[in-house]
């Protein structure tokens, strides 16, 4: 795991440019190189959307070797912002100090449910004034545990190759809203297969296609994002969005679980639910009270532990590899 001081120095050195590499969420993780200016314009693009200055401080508890963890270095660096920072942990909350204010922490949802759940790290929580959570899908249910609290909590849409986020969602207060607005110079489209398409000149040469189907609001510049075009299943002529049917099923389901597919010989793919535990027949039953009938996995899989990024995200192909392999 990459430390502060070899970031630091890394940062520092004559090179103009940076190796980070890609989460591997669906498939093996890559390196890219990416332009030091541009990673400053990014930190200089969240703090002005956040009302940043400098002195604020800025907290950091994710892993200094991917892209959020080094940028939360970079906007201290290049915004002025005090920066604290902690070993990445479930309970990043739990060694910070209760006098030392927050400004800005970015978390990912794990770390955020797992804050939640212990009253002194809530309380502290909520004395940060902005929480980014990015890293993955915020559930519904992780949702409404955040609507009480009374600082501004945002989820944020982005990917290594823009630098982290280019737009964020209010998740709480009279601000929430389901859809994401891009920052400032950034312009989005969808594309023939209703995937988003970035215009971000100031962090990306040329436009970025990416694999997120999304929805554009009636402004033509807010966003939703439905799920991956790589994510569906496509189940006897019918289209499933993977991610749709995890939503449905994370109030049912109190286990980890995945849902990915396989192939068939009569309907092409099949959905396949990989779950932690040996009670198939229980989450057999959940699906059936969630999902219709399309949705309905044919297969439940039951494994030891669920194949996960280093970064707590689906491995959707190692998923997927499972999926068709393993016998239920």
């Amino acid at each position: 795991m990459m430390t502060l001081d070899e970031f630091l120095a890394e940062w520092n050195s004559p090179d103009d440019r940076m190796l980070v590499h890609t989460s591997g969420s669906t498939g093996k993780p890559k390196p890219l190189w990416v332009e030091k200016h541009r990673m400053e314009a990014s930190a200089r693009i969240t703090c002005h959307f956040l009302g940043l200055k400098a002195g604020d401080t800025a907290l950091l508890c994710m892993p200094l070797d991917y892209i959020a963890g080094k940028m939360m270095v970079v906007r201290a660096l290049t915004c002025g912002l005090r920066l604290s920072s902690v070993e990445p942990s479930s309970h990043p909350l739990a060694s910070t100090s209760p006098r030392e204010p927050l400004t800005l922490v970015a978390m990912v949802p794990l770390q955020v449910w797992n804050t939640l759940q212990v009253p002194q790290e809530r309380e502290r929580l909520m004395q940060v004034k902005h929480l980014l959570i990015g890293g993955g899908a915020v559930s519904h249910e992780l949702e409404t545990q955040l609507q009480p609290l009374p600082n501004a909590v945002w989820s944020t849409y982005g990917m290594t190759e823009t630098l982290s986020h280019i737009a964020l969602r209010r998740l709480n207060g009279p601000e929430r809203s389901d859809y994401y607005t891009p920052f400032e110079g950034i312009k989005v489209a969808l594309d023939n297969e209703g995937c988003l398409v970035i215009d971000a000149p100031a962090v990306h040469p040329g436009r970025l296609a990416t694999n997120d189907r999304a929805i554009l609001a009636p402004d033509g510049r807010r966003f939703k994002i439905i799920g991956r075009k790589d994510n569906v299943v496509c189940s006897g002529g019918i289209k499933l969005q993977i991610e749709e049917i995890e939503e449905k099923l994370r109030s049912s389901i109190t286990l980890p679980f995945i849902i990915s597919k396989r192939p068939d010989p009569l309907l092409g793919e099949t959905v396949v639910l990989l779950v932690e535990g040996n009670d198939t027949e229980k989450w057999r039953e959940a699906c059936r009270k969630a999902l219709s009938k399309y949705e309905m996995p044919r297969h439940i899989v039951c494994v030891d532990r669920l194949p996960l990024t280093d970064t707590g995200k689906p491995a959707r192909k190692q998923a997927e590899r499972l999926a068709s392999k393993a016998q239920e």
